[in-house]
């Protein structure tokens, strides 16, 4: 006979209490096997893709893709004994009861996931894509609201197996158009969307409520002149990356009193090592940045200016000087803003932290990269040359006690022994917590990182 099994959100980070489900996998009917994945995931940290333990085939499917569910809720149900071959138990009450002890989810990383709950978080109007009013909440899954009970897993309950979502497909559609739908009583599984992919509109939906055609203009609150200002606008939900980014943000800023300070460089003589050592052997084939030299020179600098590698622990009322550099490196990517480590970076040459560099943004960029990689540093760069940016005053990491962000490298009028002539010149700028960092030892850090890409000879003095 069938025996089901119930898949939960597991805590794919240490904490995390929730995740938006961005795409499944698989569909009711499919034939699994272990470690499969099944559904991709974004928490507060990352995208993550997640695999079933088990083998067999997939049953039910219980939430939809753009819904944010809690750690522990059931997502999936599958039948690991679809042919019937397992032996019967001969004490099902007794099979029952034991059954939660050894077949409880086990988290991918972290602590461990919370009891299965049978609540979701309540869908909550998007705040407005630009210039928000409302500051980020740092409690994450603050506001929940009961869910439908899902009912007593089939094998305690009934031979049967569970009925699969109508259409077999979970419907394709945005947050936005799925609260739309329920607002107007419209069934999404009885819809074929119109967008690529089969995505459901907006119009879609309208057209079902309406039992006709789409309407021309979207009916929102349009003022008495026929113009309607929301069709020129767009709403997006702060959730996953964005959301994490924007409450550590706000945190930082209100708890550590932050320092900014500046320093323009000539860094000619680091761009004429540069295009020496890649026509060198030894970095044939090493993609050598910029902000490879920027990781060197911070990593010999924080040896001589430990403060800017220590942090303040408020609760035990402590500064805590760390051995070890763990460097972050803000990235760019489609979800939003990552920050990645590389660890122990102070132990690293400058060959191999350019390695490290282009493994490090090749992920980010790609959307993979995993919680764990964005855990536990203790120093961030943050390159916005990249986007045409002389300098800036960077927000620090909450963990952290210092950032420095790296400007673009432009032909500038320099002086140089008393003549003026064309250099390629860089500003840098120092974001440290005053509580941990005085001036002094900001200013000297600022200065030691200026040094070494002003001329990178200055190392070997170090």
């Amino acid at each position: 006979m069938p025996e089901y099994k119930q898949f939960p959100l597991s805590d794919t980070a240490e904490g995390l209490t929730e995740a938006d489900i961005l795409a499944w996998r698989v569909k009711p009917g499919d034939t699994v096997t272990v470690n499969q994945i099944v559904v991709e995931v974004e928490t507060a940290k990352a995208a993550v893709e997640l695999p079933i333990p088990w083998a067999g085939v997939v049953t039910e499917l219980h939430v939809e893709p753009g819904q944010t569910v809690e750690v522990g809720t059931t997502i999936l149900t599958m039948d690991v004994d679809p042919d019937g071959k397992a032996a019967p138990a001969a004490s099902a009450p007794a099979a029952a009861e034991a059954a939660p002890a050894e077949e409880e989810m086990k988290p991918l990383v972290g602590y461990g996931s919370k009891a299965a709950g049978t609540t979701r978080r309540a869908r909550k109007r998007p705040n407005v894509a630009l210039g928000a009013s409302d500051a980020p909440n740092a409690t994450l899954g603050a506001s929940h609201a009961p869910n439908a009970t899902l009912g007593q897993p089939p094998a305690l309950a009934a031979p049967a197996a569970p009925a699969a979502p109508r259409g077999g497909y979970v419907p394709l559609a945005k947050p936005p158009v799925r609260k739309l739908a329920k607002d107007l009583g419209v069934d999404l599984h009885s819809l074929t969307g119109s967008a690529d992919g089969g995505v459901i509109t907006r119009d879609d939906v309208h057209a079902a409520a309406n039992g006709s055609a789409a309407p021309a203009v979207s009916p929102v609150s349009t003022v008495e002149s026929g113009y309607d200002p929301a069709t020129r606008e767009r709403r997006v939900p702060i959730k996953g990356v964005r959301k994490a980014t924007a409450a550590a943000m706000v945190q930082s800023a209100y708890t550590a009193p932050h320092v900014t300070e500046f320093l323009t460089i000539d860094v000619t003589p680091m761009m004429e090592l540069r295009e020496k050592l890649k026509k060198s052997r030894e970095f044939n084939g090493v993609k050598l940045t910029p902000l490879a030299f920027a990781a060197k020179a911070v990593c010999l600098a924080a040896k001589r200016t430990p403060d800017v590698n220590a942090v303040w622990d408020e609760a035990a009322q402590e500064i805590v000087y760390k051995d070890y550099v763990h460097l972050g490196i803000a990235a760019a990517t489609p979800r939003g803003l990552v920050v990645p480590k590389i660890r122990d970076a102070d132990s690293l040459s400058l060959k191999e932290l350019a390695v490290a560099l282009t493994e490090l943004t090749d992920v980010a960029r790609e959307g993979k990269t995993t919680p764990a990689a964005m855990l536990g540093g203790t120093f961030t760069i943050t390159n916005v040359g990249v986007f045409g940016v002389d300098t800036g005053t960077p927000i620090i990491n909450p963990g952290e006690s210092a950032i420095l962000a790296v400007g673009a490298i432009r032909d500038t009028p320099w002086v140089v022994d008393g003549e003026i002539k064309v250099r390629k010149v860089m500003q840098l700028s120092l974001s440290f917590d005053h509580r941990v960092v005085d001036g002094q030892q900001g200013s000297e850090f600022l200065a030691d990182v200026g040094a070494l890409l002003a001329d990178p000879a200055v190392a070997i003095t170090y």
